[in-house]
Formats: C-alpha cells, sequence, structure tokens
C-alpha cells in the first residue's frame, strides 16, 4: 500500500521547537499520542491528551530515565509489517497496538560538547540510547512507519496528511528514513571521534577519521560551469564563518563566491582594529586597518584598485553608513560582502542604489570572536585526504628576532606585524607590501619568490618606497633583498632557516634594512 494512515504515533524529543504545535494538528486528525519524561510534560502543560510510555509498556521509566522506551511493547509495535500476518497475531496475542509514526530528536551531544565547561560525564550522559534505537527501527520499517528526526520536518508532514486525510506516502516515509539513517549515522560519527580523540591520550588524529557534513545547499555549479557542486556544512555550528552566515540579499552564491567570503572573513577576525580586505581569487589584493571601518575600506581598495574590481569584501565591524556610501562609490562592482552585521542605513545603500541592488551579495556572520574553535584542516587528494592542524592564531612577536644591525623604527614594527598577518593568508610563494597598517603590494603564488617580489613591487608602484616586506617562508637567495632595496623597501619579516640566511642579513646591512625572523613559515597551498 503506498500510503499508511497514522493513527497512533510516540513522541521524545529534546529539541522541543515546534512540538505542541506538531501535537495539536496531529490529534486534530484523530490521531493518539503516546510521550515520554519532559515530551509528556511539555504537551500535557499545554493541554493536550497523551499517554505517557510506561500505561504502554506496563514497566515505569527507571534509572533516571536511561530506560523508559526499551521495551518490547514499544518495539515490536514500531517493527511489526503490518502485512505479515505472523506478524499482525503476536502483536494481537500480546495485545501491542502498532505505532504508525516516531517522532524522535536526539539528546545533544554535539551541543554538550561543544560547550564551554562540559564536563566528560556531561558528555557521556548525553549520549542518547533508546532514541537512536527507537529511530532505526521505525526508519528499518519505513514501509509503515514514519520517522520524524527534525523540527524541520514538520510543518512538510503536518501538509500531507491534511492533503491525504491523515496518512503520508511511501516515498515521504522512505524519505524521513534516509534522513533518519544520515542522523543517527553523524551522531554515531560525533561520540566516536570523542572517545578516540579521548582514549588516544589527546591525540590530534584518531586511527579512523569519520567524517560527517550536512548539505546547505545546491550550487549552480562548480569552480567552472561544467563542474556540479553542493555545499555541506558541519553540523551544530556555533561559531561565525562562511557556512553559518545568513544570506540577506543578492543572488546564489557560487562556489567560488564561498571560498573568497571564507577566505576574507579568515583574514579580518584575525586583525583587532576595525579592518576592511578585498579578495580576489583567493588572494587578498588589499588589507587595510584604521581608526573608522569607512577609512579602513577605502585603504582596501586603494591598495590595488584593477584587482578589487569584482572581488569579495570582509569586515569586522558592523558596515555602517558612512562605509556602506564608500562601497557604493560609482564605477565599482563588489560580487559580495561579508560582516558582522550592518546597520538599517548601512543596508538601504547597500541594496537600493542601482546595480549594486541586482549585483551584490550581502552576509551577515554574527559577531565575530576571533579563531574558530575546530583544529583540523582537511584537503581531499585522488583517493585519500590530507588532514593537519590549522595554521591559526597571531604570531607572538616577543618571540621575533632582529638580526640586522638596524632595528626596526616603532612604525615599521607596526607595519610589519599587519603584514606577515596578511602573508598567512596569501598564496605561496608570497609577498606582502605594506605602509601605514595598508597593503600596497601583494605577490601570490609565484614558482619562485624574486617572481613575487617582482610581482608586489610592480602591484604597488611609486608607494613601495618606505614600505616593509613579509614573506611566508624564507629567501633561498639575497636577489629578494637586493630587489626589495632597489625599490625602496625599509624593513622585512621572514621566518629565517635557509642555509644563506647569513646573505640576506648581509645583503640588508649593506642596503640598512631592519630585518627580523620570526621562525615560523606560513606556507599556503
Amino acid at each position: 500500500m503506498t500510503f499508511r494512515t497514522i493513527r497512533r504515533a510516540l513522541l521524545s524529543v529534546s529539541d522541543k521547537t515546534g512540538l505542541v504545535e506538531l501535537a495539536r494538528s496531529l490529534i486534530g486528525f484523530g490521531v493518539e499520542l503516546i510521550s515520554t519524561g519532559g515530551t509528556r510534560k511539555a504537551l500535557a502543560d499545554a493541554g493536550l491528551s497523551v499517554r505517557d510510555v510506561s500505561e504502554v509498556t506496563g514497566f515505569p521509566e527507571i534509572l533516571d530515565g536511561r530506560v523508559k522506551t526499551l521495551h518490547p511493547r514499544v518495539h515490536a509495535g514500531i517493527l511489526a509489517v503490518r502485512d505479515n500476518p505472523k506478524h499482525q497475531a503476536v502483536l494481537k496475542e500480546h495485545e501491542i497496538a502498532p505505532i504508525d509514526l516516531v517522532v524522535c530528536n536526539l539528546y545533544p551531544f554535539e551541543a554538550t560538547l561543544a560547550k564551554p565547561g562540559s564536563t566528560h560525564e556531561d558528555i557521556v550522559e548525553n549520549i542518547d540510547v533508546g532514541g537512536p534505537s527507537m529511530v532505526r527501527a521505525a526508519a528499518k520499517n519505513y514501509h509503515d512507519v514514519a520517522i520524524v528526526t527534525d523540527p524541520k520536518q514538520y510543518d512538510d508532514v503536518v501538509f500531507e496528511m491534511r492533503t491525504n486525510k491523515g496518512s503520508l506516502s511511501l516515498a515521504t516515509r522512505e524519505k524521513l528514513a534516509a534522513a533518519a539513517f544520515t542522523r543517527t549515522a553523524a551522531y554515531d560519527q560525533a561520540i566516536a571521534a570523542y572517545m578516540a580523540k579521548r582514549i588516544g591520550n589527546g591525540a590530534e588524529f584518531p586511527a579512523t577519521l569519520s567524517l560527517s557534513f550536512q548539505k546547505k545547499q545546491a550550487l549552480r555549479y562548480g569552480e567552472n560551469p561544467h563542474q556540479k557542486a553542493a555545499f555541506y556544512v558541519e553540523p551544530g555550528l556555533i561559531y561565525a564563518c562562511v557556512a553559518s552566515a545568513e544570506v540577506l540579499h543578492g543572488k546564489e552564491l557560487s562556489y567560488n563566491n564561498i571560498l573568497d567570503l571564507d577566505s576574507a572573513l579568515n583574514l579580518v577576525r584575525e586583525l583587532h582594529e576595525p579592518a576592511a580586505v578585498c579578495i580576489k581569487h583567493n588572494n587578498p589584493c588589499g588589507a587595510a586597518t584604521e581608526a573608522s571601518l569607512a577609512e579602513a575600506f577605502a585603504r582596501a581598495y586603494e591598495g590595488d584598485p584593477q584587482s578589487a574590481f569584482g572581488g569579495i569584501l570582509g569586515f569586522n565591524r558592523e558596515v555602517d553608513e558612512a562605509t556602506a556610501t564608500r562601497i557604493t562609490e560609482p564605477n565599482r562592482f563588489i560580487e559580495c560582502i561579508i560582516a558582522p552585521g550592518y546597520s538599517q542605513a548601512a543596508y538601504q545603500l547597500l541594496t537600493t542604489r542601482p546595480t549594486w541592488k541586482k549585483n551584490v551579495r550581502i552576509l551577515k556572520s554574527g559577531k565575530l570572536t576571533g579563531v574558530p574553535p575546530h583544529s583540523l584542516g582537511l584537503r581531499q587528494v585522488d583517493g585519500g585526504l590530507l588532514v593537519q592542524s590549522r595554521d591559526v592564531g597571531t604570531d607572538d612577536f616577543k618571540e621575533a628576532k632582529v638580526v640586522t644591525q638596524r632595528n626596526p623604527t616603532p612604525n615599521e614594527m607596526a607595519d610589519l606585524r599587519f603584514a606577515w598577518l596578511v602573508a598567512k593568508h596569501v598564496k605561496s610563494n608570497a609577498i606582502v607590501l605594506a605602509k601605514g597598517g595598508m597593503v600596497v603590494g601583494v605577490g601570490a603564488g609565484q614558482m619562485s619568490r624574486v617572481d613575487s617580489v617582482h610581482l608586489a613591487v610592480r602591484k604597488a608602484g611609486e608607494r613601495v618606497k618606505g614600505s616593509v616586506l613579509a614573506s611566508d617562508a624564507f629567501f633561498p637567495f639575497r636577489d629578494n633583498i637586493d630587489e626589495a632595496a632597489r625599490a625602496g623597501v625599509k624593513a622585512i619579516v621572514q621566518p629565517g632557516g635557509s642555509m644563506r640566511d647569513q646573505d640576506s642579513i648581509d645583503a640588508c646591512n649593506e642596503h640598512g634594512l631592519a630585518m627580523l625572523f620570526t621562525g615560523v613559515r606560513h606556507f599556503r597551498h
């Protein structure tokens, strides 16, 4: 039979969003409700008629609620095949009524794990046992039983029951079952990952790595129009990032938009002063900090106006009217903007000015709280997955060593810190030129480091004079120093560690440059 009429439902949920409204709708279809613990209390408090599961099982909840639905009268009612005469005879013999609908979302294990201050005991107590058992049982028997595991599914279920006189189709039951198995798989994976890390004595990389991501949206295409693509996100996100950002306005995001938005947000979140960054093809072509966000944007855009055209903007403060006014000046085209928020006046400007309202995508990230809490970076190769700790956190310049005869001036030191942080977000080989808290030239992704120096100097033009230079890795030859000095660079920061470090130091001393070694490399491939 394609349709099954829902006559009896078991409700047991941790997340009670929309619970009462769903229950009222079910009662309206003549469905008998059975429930447990806090769910039953919520329904009874709302004045709804509901039977306690202990009335069905003839056995009370025990062990502080750990055992309540793990009973043959519950699971037989779920698992019995309606068209199997033997199954029906067993139900009749033991006076067990079938259960047609199970509504169950699980103990909040992931949320407890992510909550600051949660103890191991708190986390273990939030490992659900009875819930996944009911969910899997109902999903296995989807030919006869519907399983609902997410409040987001309630409206569709109610709509179909209303359309089909209290019944759900086989197609819907199968779709719900697939979602249920996906949920229990992700739940088990989260528990397994937690336990693996715990028994591994804090080891960063478990012997087996299981991953679970939820599809957020289909994308128009991938990096190129002939490639198909979709966007998957981590479940239970609790921090500001591109995956959790709210799209406030504009056309559908593309694969490349998402990559660039991620890069923009990860850079500006590391800057403490009001900051703006412009990303193009996954590299910052401009970045700046200033006393006001509007001025930070103006200087970031001015870093390379030609490259900034059609770029992605990122901000670490709420975009105000003054900043929005600067952004929407004539002859500017921006693909996307991401920021913690927007003032009403700024949002009005960005979404009503001609051409802007048609083209720009506006995303709200929420408050940036520093480095994301997760620590693993993932990258796929054919047949495998590369996993590493993420390159996060600002390097402590207290450990940096001045290796030249001249020390950087205070202004040069401030620019060196800024340029060094930006260089961490530029594709290797990375060279960043900065002056006055503003990027003036970037050399990215070149096969030789000196080519990146040439490119950054060309981008900077006359602004290179008096600037500082940051290199994401050491200089293998002094030709990089000689080129920078000829252009007018006054100070350099680099990791050090080359066999020819002394050649670079000697070159700096010959040219009167100051140079710092950080001891930290920041390749970004």
